[in-house]
């Protein structure tokens, strides 16, 4: 029984594995280029109505620090299980909105667990056919014109507008958007979109069936999207 404790002692006791420092050179090489191409092509093909320039550029640090620790904990139980509580006790409370950021974080965290593992040939075949079938969409697709816009309406005093007639109206002229905001009270009504625009005119026509409907609305329209 003691003989079998003792195993089990040094299962679990850390061991002084030397790393390969110039793998991990290589590794770190690679992932910093495929997370800024990464970050690259999330600019430029993804649909989302973040700000994807700021976004992509968490996708190098995210896919870095990944990396680094699965390097330094797959030689070990005990680190694997001391990260699964340090873990443990820290909550992320990313804004995700929308699913397909998730799934570029995701792929971001794989890249950093594949290089971490040192399955470099498996993650870059990954990589090329997760390019490929992005690029290869947005090729055929097209070019995407479209430019996400901050739309705020707002008016003092008392007044009637309706949330709901404004979002049909939204509805009706842009087909992607998101209510942001809704302040309403004695001496003021706000209310803010970001909203999806393909076409100028849209924003011309969308202004006339606002104001024709409530004449006392301010209306803005500031961008939101920078590269």
């Amino acid at each position: 029984m003691e003989n079998k404790w003792n195993l089990f002692e040094k299962f679990l006791i850390t061991e002084n594995v030397n790393l390969s420092v110039s793998d991990f050179l290589l590794n770190s090489v690679l992932i910093i280029i495929m997370s800024w191409l990464l970050s690259l092509t999330y600019q430029r093909v993804a649909k989302t109505l973040s700000n994807r320039k700021d976004f992509g550029a968490n996708f190098m640090l995210l896919a870095f620090t990944t990396m680094l620790i699965i390097t330094i904990v797959k030689s070990s139980l005990a680190l694997s299980l001391g990260l699964v509580g340090a873990l443990s006790i820290v909550r992320f409370r990313a804004a995700i909105k929308e699913p397909e950021e998730l799934a570029y974080l995701f792929f971001a965290i794989a890249m950093g667990l594949g290089l971490g593992a040192n399955q470099v040939y498996i993650v870059g075949t990954a990589f090329g056919v997760l390019m490929v079938i992005l690029w290869s969409r947005f090729f055929i697709n097209g070019k995407d014109d479209s430019q996400n816009l901050f739309i705020t309406l707002n008016t003092g005093g008392n007044t009637d507008v309706k949330l709901k007639e404004v979002q049909s109206i939204m509805k009706s002229h842009f087909s992607k958007f998101q209510l942001k905001r809704y302040d309403e009270n004695q001496n003021a009504l706000e209310i803010s979109f970001v909203a999806d625009i393909k076409k100028a005119e849209k924003l011309e026509a969308f202004r006339s069936e606002v104001r024709a409907k409530y004449p006392e609305l301010n209306i803005s329209f500031l961008d939101s999207k920078a590269y």
